[in-house]
């Protein structure tokens, strides 16, 4: 099978393959079974050294061993055969992890006959498509099919339903130092934040900055410029930043126009600035003055 319809079908063919596992239920819709075809000893699975997904929060484990307990495994591991009676998983890793917290001595498995490389893209996807990963897994889990498979930054977003620029972004994320990827893996940064500090002159001592102060994707851009601009002309490097009374005004002009805005004080006076891209928005910014008037 060549390298593009291998894709191709990967992204027809994930439910097929994998089933509909983990979606979410419409709201107020029981939970139903999903046929497995058998249940195997937890001991008898493995994890997958290639899922990209590294990080299981504990408190959540514990959230569903409970459920488990009570309702039993709704959904089924998604399993590979690797030898005579040996499986190694697919998709469902937490189900399993939760499965032996709950003291569960078999589970429900499906069991899908992939080779190595699709078990992998299966993984990847798969998780990427259900929002399990983290910023950082989700940027690993690309580099590894290029690196591996020959991907394209096109195949990618093809395939997962998401544009190439998303793709091109997340990769970004990988050019940032460990401790930044740290406090991306974490949650205390955001992928928004992250991105904005990937060309700066010291991404980790903005990185903290930007946690410490609790400052918005918005006020990380800011700084980000004006350390960008500084190494292009330390001469004529921006003056410090504003004062946060300011950076709070300009948000709330912002939040209430839906428009960039940037204030600049001058003396006792100074210079409000709103930014449209469209004839439209600007139509809407002077209907909204009228009004006021």
């Amino acid at each position: 099978m060549s390298d593009d319809l291998s894709k191709r079908r990967l992204g027809r063919g994930l439910a097929a393959l994998i089933g509909e596992m983990d979606q979410p239920l419409p709201v107020g819709e029981p939970q139903r079974a999903i046929s497995a075809d058998r249940t195997v000893p937890i001991e008898f699975i493995a994890r997958s050294p290639r899922n990209p997904r590294r990080h299981f929060d504990e408190s959540e484990l514990q959230d569903l061993a409970a459920s488990i307990r009570q309702h039993g495994i709704v959904q089924p591991v998604v399993v590979r055969t690797v030898e005579q009676n040996r499986f190694e998983i697919i998709a469902g890793e937490r189900r399993w992890r939760a499965a032996q917290l709950a003291g569960f001595t078999e589970v429900p498995v499906i069991v899908r006959d992939v080779d190595d490389r699709t078990a992998l893209e299966l993984a990847i996807v798969e998780n990427v498509q259900r929002s399990d990963l983290n910023p950082l897994e989700e940027a690993l889990g690309y580099e590894q099919l290029i690196a591996e498979h020959g991907y394209t930054q096109n195949d990618l977003g093809e395939i997962i339903g998401k544009s190439r620029s998303h793709v091109a972004n997340s990769l970004r994320l990988l050019k940032l130092p460990d401790p930044v990827r740290d406090m991306l893996s974490e949650g205390s940064l955001s992928a928004g934040h992250a991105r904005a500090l990937v060309s700066t002159s010291d991404p980790t001592t903005l990185a903290k900055t930007i946690v410490s102060k609790g400052l918005s994707v918005r006020d990380a851009e800011r700084i980000a410029q004006n350390d960008i601009r500084s190494q292009l002309d330390p001469v004529h490097a921006r003056k410090p930043e504003k004062d946060s009374d300011t950076v709070a005004l300009e948000r709330t002009l912002s939040d209430a126009l839906g428009l960039d805005v940037a204030i600049s004080h001058k003396g006792n006076g100074g210079q409000v600035r709103i930014n449209y891209k469209t004839l439209e928005q600007l139509e809407a910014v002077c209907r909204l003055l009228e009004q006021r008037g």
